[in-house]
């Protein structure tokens, strides 16, 4: 983007960039490699965050340096190497990531122009939230809308993603203009897609599966208790694909996975319920992720390993993990025409 003089002033004024709108999309976050030292940076950085865990730094600051990250980097380690993209040497999650972003600068290209430039940065890890913030503002976006990828809101994913954009801006001495995308757990054309990919997977299977299992990443129940609007978005969400979808309320079940910690949390389970379901009978079943909105290690590991093994276990004979939108096209349409609603009085279309 060419620079330009501010109106009336004098010729020899530093030239500025052209104002531009910035798109930040932001998800998670991936280590950089699956061996120990890669591994035991994005979890130290992951698990000291508040916002993920809430303990007293003081409690849990000697437990995590000392005694978590000396084991957990290498179990983390051997299951990221189970789903590691070795052509790319990068974790699915950076790669979907990166596609997305194309596809959706493609969009923007085509609306805008060169007024917006379209990037992501990831929570924890690299590209980081903070370096990207900056080059969009060094690049003349003096507006930018920021974009967490996650559906339903919780505290340990949208708002721990809005507090380090703020924090980047506070590193700002000319800050621009921000504004953050709300949750979309509702928004219509996001439950289209969504219920487009159920039914295309459906229609692949020799045979309809008996239960939709709809796994959610779970968080204490205490944050619920506590006025965290996740757990009632994630049920609001199964509700709307039901209604969406045409079926009983019987053949849909909401779960939730990835439990950390001792205390207690949302529930059931995902493991534990397809393991009860496959003990009753029920030993076809399907399952869905739609918190998450690029597959990770979350729904690749964990859901097709530790999940369906569970399920199997108890006597399950057919498993489908149904995969996140990702980059599919009405994925990135409806992503792309909910930043379009937010970004009303910045840029015309």
């Amino acid at each position: 983007m060419p620079a330009n003089r501010p109106d009336h002033a004098p010729a020899d004024h530093p030239r500025l960039p052209r104002r531009r709108v910035g798109i930040l999309l932001a998800n998670l976050g991936t280590p950089e490699a699956t061996s120990y030292w890669p591994m035991r940076r994005y979890l130290s950085e992951f698990l000291s965050d508040k916002r993920v865990i809430d303990y007293p730094a003081w409690k849990w600051q000697p437990i995590l340096q000392g005694i978590i990250l000396s084991i957990r980097p290498f179990k983390s380690g051997k299951n990221y190497a189970t789903i590691w993209n070795n052509e790319k040497n990068e974790s699915p999650l950076m790669t979907i990531t990166r596609d997305q972003t194309a596809k959706f600068a493609q969009r923007a290209q085509a609306a805008y122009g060169d007024e917006v430039m379209v990037d992501f940065a990831m929570r924890y890890g690299k590209p980081n939230i903070k370096t990207v913030a900056r080059k969009m503002q060094e690049a003349g976006c003096d507006r930018i809308l920021f974009f967490p990828l996650y559906p339903q809101y919780a505290a340990p994913t949208t708002a721990t993603a809005n507090d380090q954009m703020f924090r980047a801006l506070m590193e700002m001495n000319w800050q621009p203009a921000l504004r953050t995308v709300p949750a979309y757990f509702e928004d219509a054309t996001y439950l289209d897609a969504l219920t487009a990919s159920v039914k295309q997977a459906y229609e692949k299977l020799p045979n309809r599966p008996k239960k939709l299992v709809i796994s959610y990443h779970g968080v204490p129940e205490r944050y619920l208790l506590a006025g965290d609007p996740y757990h009632c978005q994630c049920q609001k969400t199964t509700r709307l694909l039901a209604e969406r979808l045409g079926w009983e309320a019987g053949e849909v079940m909401t779960s939730f996975q990835s439990k950390f910690g001792p205390e207690k949390w949302v529930g059931p389970a995902t493991v534990e319920l397809v393991a009860d379901l496959a003990k009753q009978g029920v030993d076809d079943i399907a399952v869905v992720s739609p918190a998450f909105a690029a597959d990770c290690i979350e729904t690749l590991e964990e859901i097709q390993g530790e999940i369906a093994e569970a399920f199997e276990a108890a006597g399950g004979k057919s498993f489908t993990y149904i995969p996140c939108l990702n980059d599919r096209d009405d994925h990135m349409d409806a992503l792309f025409g909910i930043a379009t609603r937010e970004l009303a009085g910045w840029l015309q279309c």
